[in-house]
């Protein structure tokens, strides 16, 4: 097996061991640990791939690419750039935790539970991977279905309307990529990305960004939110929060960019616009929201529009920025969402008018939400101050007011962050908060300390991403389509 197999390997063992796991009839704890087992081999998979990513070269590596339908010019073409290794490594590690949660804590129906966890896995890692347009819809698209039934089978007592909702507006944006996908392959010649031409339609920008901005999500195209994070089991909201939000962020990053230069500059100062005004709304509903599910939702919609403006400011340090961003807060956000789990099996509730006094008697679940509270408070030393720092200077470079607002939306991420922090740990014991309630176990500890290891070790380093993502290639002349 040669290292640039390993790309095709990272997507189709898991959905090869999801059809096992579906068809085979496996006792609920040989379920379980297959599933455990073969995300950890995913983890395995990348670590050799970053481990022989040549950060000096520039360009695609470890690409395959095989005619798939040639009257069309179609073909399965996948490789990785530094920024999407990143991100497949984010996916796996985050995979493997929800993964193990669900293990973890039982959940019922095992064999299609795991199953669609693990198709889930390789679609996702086929997303940041493709290197072609109708590929990349393809597993755009294959992701969405597991997602419906987690959501719709295990979520909470609201979870028909969390899923309709999620249907609703993802497909409405998918059918303009779709269309715009066609019209681009079938006028150009090709839908290969590394090979496809530049293009000045506007129209064809639009069609891709809607879908990118239903997926990241932004304001006004938010409305899926709230519901399907309150409402998806803790580990499904941690992989939607953490790691399927960030298709529609790379989305942009590799597609509607580099793609569009001159509707990306058309459009700059509109989508600027919707960026900062997420950021705001963002941390201003996460500062006001009633329960430790919305705090981090609404914050995650608000690190959406952070990540957008990085992109959008059109400079290098912007880009670098975003990329960082991305794969912290998409580590903080599983973190926080796996933790909030936690919580709720212990009380019932994630209310936090409930909650309250949980430090006392429990000193690991308190250092897990101190730590990385801390660290998505931005406080300088942090991965997510590294992130913030470069995306805000990238803004300044753009127009300083655009700089002005996130820097006053990352005040209030403080605010809300510590909000949170001081509800369920260290005010006034709540109703919910039995003194009988135990402490985060070894099992929920060995799922949730990998990924705060992997912030610590962000924030140590995090030029490890922030000057490795663009490898060779000036993260500047994204806008010229650097990935032509």
């Amino acid at each position: 097996m040669t290292i640039s197999s390993v790309t095709s390997l990272l997507i189709w063992l898991p959905i090869g061991a999801a059809l096992v796991v579906w068809v085979l009839p496996l006792s609920r704890y040989a379920t379980g640990s297959l599933a455990v087992l073969v995300s950890l081999v995913e983890v395995g998979l990348w670590i050799e791939q970053a481990a022989r990513f040549d950060f000096d070269a520039g360009g695609l590596q470890f690409s395959q690419r095989a005619s798939w339908f040639s009257d069309l010019h179609v073909s399965y073409h996948v490789g990785e750039y530094g920024f999407s290794l990143w991100l497949v490594g984010l996916t796996v590690v985050a995979m493997a935790a929800s993964v193990g949660y669900g293990f973890w804590v039982g959940r019922e129906r095992p064999r299609a539970y795991f199953g669609l966890q693990l198709f889930l896995t390789g679609a996702t890692v086929g997303v940041f991977v493709a290197q072609d347009l109708l590929l990349f819809y393809a597993f755009f698209e294959a992701m969405l279905i597991p997602l419906y039934v987690l959501v719709g089978v295990w979520g909470g007592a609201g979870r028909l309307g969390a899923t309709i909702k999620l249907l609703i507006y993802t497909m409405a944006g998918s059918l303009f990529m779709l269309a715009a996908i066609v019209v681009y392959g079938l006028k150009e010649g090709t839908f290969d990305l590394v090979d496809g031409p530049t293009s000045a339609s506007r129209w064809l920008f639009l069609g891709f960004m809607l879908a990118f901005l239903v997926k990241a999500p932004l304001f006004p195209f938010h409305g899926w939110l709230p519901d399907a994070y309150r409402e998806a089991p803790a580990e499904v909201t941690a992989v939607l929060s953490g790691v399927i939000a960030k298709a529609g962020t790379y989305g942009m990053l590799r597609i509607a960019i580099p793609t569009f230069p001159e509707p990306t500059s058309y459009y700059r100062t509109t989508v600027l616009a919707l960026a900062a005004a997420t950021l705001v709304y963002g941390s201003v509903l996460a500062f006001r929201s009633p329960d430790f599910r919305g705090v981090v939702a609404y914050s995650s919609l608000a690190q959406s529009g952070l990540i957008t403006l990085g992109l959008f400011s059109g400079t290098g340090l912007g880009y670098d920025g975003a990329v960082l961003q991305m794969v912290a807060h998409g580590l903080i956000s599983a973190s926080l969402f796996l933790i909030a789990g936690a919580v709720e099996r212990r009380t019932a509730t994630g209310e936090l008018r409930l909650l309250g006094g949980m430090a006392r008697g429990r000193p690991a679940l308190a250092t897990l939400l101190v730590t990385v509270g801390i660290i998505a408070l931005a406080v300088p030393g942090s991965a997510s101050f590294a992130g913030e720092f470069l995306i805000l200077a990238g803004s300044y470079q753009r127009a300083w007011w655009w700089a002005s607002i996130g820097a006053g939306a990352i005040v209030l991420a403080a605010m809300y962050m510590l909000r949170l922090i001081s509800a369920v740990l260290h005010e006034a014991r709540g109703p919910a908060v039995a003194d009988e309630a135990m402490d985060v176990r070894p099992g929920e500890l060995a799922l949730v300390v990998p990924l705060v290891a992997c912030l610590l070790a962000l924030s140590a380093w995090p030029a490890g991403i922030s000057h490795h993502s663009f490898a060779g290639d000036a993260p500047s002349g994204v806008v010229q389509g650097q990935f032509k």
